[in-house]
């Protein structure tokens, strides 16, 4: 029989278990959700300090931040055959605290084995069976997350959704040691051809340059060659337009000497024609005979007269006076 302490210090530890079994601590970007006789009860708590009745309830936490699953080991078989191996897939997800009571009650707390886990092997296996070992190796390796994505998001919206996945990253996978040498020399043989291919691009770049350059030449030659065509036309036109001027100054010059001449002599005759009336002419005529009329006087003619400072000899005759004789 037991003595009182003892009955004492079992009874105190009895109650200090159940006090800590009845204590939670949730942790932050946690909800702690509680299961009594194993039945999920219709309550969560939020991060910090909880209760619980002591042996009669259980609690689990469910992380409701973002949180990345890696699921490994993914072996399938292409279309051909062909096994090959992801070795890891890690998927970036995020459950929203409003949708947790819903998601465990319906795939409890490891919802994600069974719309993560289990469903990369399912999608990985249906893509790989309808594609070849070049497509999941090489030419459509770049669109898988996002097809892988797509197939999980599509899903999981219909029967999870308050679960989103917010980033698929997936590594190349491991193919047969014989068929990766094959891919590695088709590989090299690429890469030489593509070096190849780039330093003719090279050398078509530098012949095009050099053709363009030597065209740009070219067009400056013949520019220059234009400028200086297009100025000796311009000094050779100046040229005619100044002898075209000069003719023309120099045709106006004897245009206007000739209508200066013609308009003196015009003004003249005008003048002498205003001049020669009748009186004038008759008196003129009166002038000349004043002017010109010699009178010899004796029994005979002299024989020589003086006309300015010249001599002049006269006829002889048997006269001895002579009318008066004129000259003009």
């Amino acid at each position: 029989m037991l003595d009182p302490l003892t009955i004492g210090m079992m009874v105190a530890a009895s109650a200090l278990t159940g006090a800590i079994s009845s204590s939670h601590f949730v942790p932050e970007g946690h909800l702690a959700v509680f299961y009594r006789h194993g039945a999920l009860l219709n309550k969560t708590a939020g991060p910090g300090f909880t209760t619980s009745l002591p042996f009669l309830t259980r609690v689990e936490f469910v992380q409701t931040t973002v949180q990345t699953d890696r699921v490994e080991n993914i072996p399938c078989g292409t279309q051909g055959g062909t096994v090959i191996n992801f070795g890891r897939i890690e998927v970036v997800n995020q459950l929203q605290a409003n949708a947790v009571l819903d998601t465990v009650r319906r795939y409890t707390v490891n919802y994600d084995k069974t719309w993560i886990y289990d469903k990369i092997h399912h999608e990985i296996n249906q893509i790989c069976s309808r594609s070849t070992l070049e497509e999941m190796y090489i030419s459509k390796f770049d669109a898988l997350d996002e097809t892988l994505q797509a197939a999980l998001q599509r899903d999981i919206d219909n029967f999870v959704p308050g679960l989103s996945i917010i980033a698929i990253r997936v590594t190349k996978p491991t193919i047969p040691e014989p068929i990766r040498k094959n891919y590695e020399a088709v590989e090299a043989e690429r890469t030489r051809l593509k070096v190849t291919e780039e330093r003719q691009k090279v050398i078509q770049r530098e012949a095009e340059t050099e053709k363009a350059r030597a065209l740009i030449e070219a067009e400056k030659h013949a520019a220059v060659e234009a400028v200086s065509l297009d100025l000796k036309m311009r000094a050779k036109r100046v040229e005619q337009e100044l002898a075209a001027l000069a003719n023309k100054i120099h045709t106006s010059k004897a245009k206007a000497d000739a209508d200066a001449e013609f308009y003196r002599v015009s003004r003249e005759a005008e003048a002498n024609k205003l001049l020669l009336t009748p009186e004038r002419l008759q008196l003129e005529s009166v002038r000349a005979l004043s002017n010109n009329t010699k009178v010899f006087w004796g029994d005979r003619l002299p024989g020589i007269y003086a006309d300015g400072a010249a001599l002049v000899p006269l006829p002889a005759t048997g006269a001895q006076s002579s009318p008066a004789r004129s000259g003009m």
